[in-house]
Parts: structure tokens; sequence; C-alpha cells
């Protein structure tokens, strides 16, 4: 199989698992407290951290133009870079998907220290480190 399809399918599969977590949690409603963590459904205007709360829109413009910046420079990435920009597009466009659709953004996993935040969220953070790895170990 080509790599290409490997990150489709791996894309797929953090798209997918975000919505479907997005809307178990938005049905439910749930609060499940597991000690260490808990299911906390909240909603979000902003970005993280609580930062430019009820900015949407904005939010959504800078997601689509990051987005639009991946396609542009996609060939200037290295290869071992190819997958954390699957990763960070999908968790960009899971929470795009939620901006458009709902008005502000669904996050449900909550470690009681740190800001609740969603699969997409985590899938933009992963997606960004790893990234930053491989670009500055292709400088070496």
């Amino acid at each position: 199989m080509k790599a290409i399809w490997k990150y489709f399918i791996i894309f797929v599969c953090i798209l997918v698992g975000d919505q479907w977590t997005k809307q178990l949690a938005y049905t439910n409603k749930p609060y499940i407290d597991f000690g260490f963590f808990a299911i906390n459904l909240t909603t979000n205007t902003g970005a993280g951290f609580g930062i430019l709360k009820d900015s949407n829109l904005l939010l959504l413009f800078v997601a689509v133009m990051v987005l639009g910046l991946i396609l542009f420079f996609n060939d200037k990435i290295p290869k071992k870079g190819q997958l954390p920009l699957w990763i960070i597009s999908a968790g960009i466009i899971g929470n795009i998907i939620d901006r458009i659709f709902r008005g502000y953004v669904v996050d449900m996993i909550d470690f009681k220290w740190w800001p609740v935040f969603n699969i997409a969220d985590s899938a933009l953070c992963i997606g960004v480190i790893w990234l930053a790895i491989v670009l500055m170990k292709q400088k070496d």
C-alpha cells in the first residue's frame, strides 16, 4: 500500500473518531469521573486555553488559511513530515466542522488540571510537535 493511502486512512480515522466522540458527548451530555480524568462536555467559541473567546469566525478563517498553507507548501516538507501534516489537517478539519455546523467546538476530555479538549485538539498538538521535530532534525 502506498504511503498516501496509509496517511489517508489515519486521517479518516482521526476525523471520524473526533466527530463520533463529539457527537456522543453532545448527545449524552455526560459527566463521568474516572479519578485522574473525566468526560465533561464543554463548548468553546475560542482557541486553546480560553484565548480569543467568542472569535469563532476569526478562528474559522485562520483554520482555513492554515489548511491552504499546508496544501501550498506540502511539497516543501520532507517525506518524514508528511504524516504529521495529515494528522494536523485532520485536527483542523475536525474543529472546522464544529465551528461551521455548531458555531463552537465541542470538548470533552478533562484531565482537571488542563483545559478540556477533544481528539482534534490532540491530533493538532501531536502533529505540530512531530512536524517540528522532523523539521529541526532536517536542519542538522
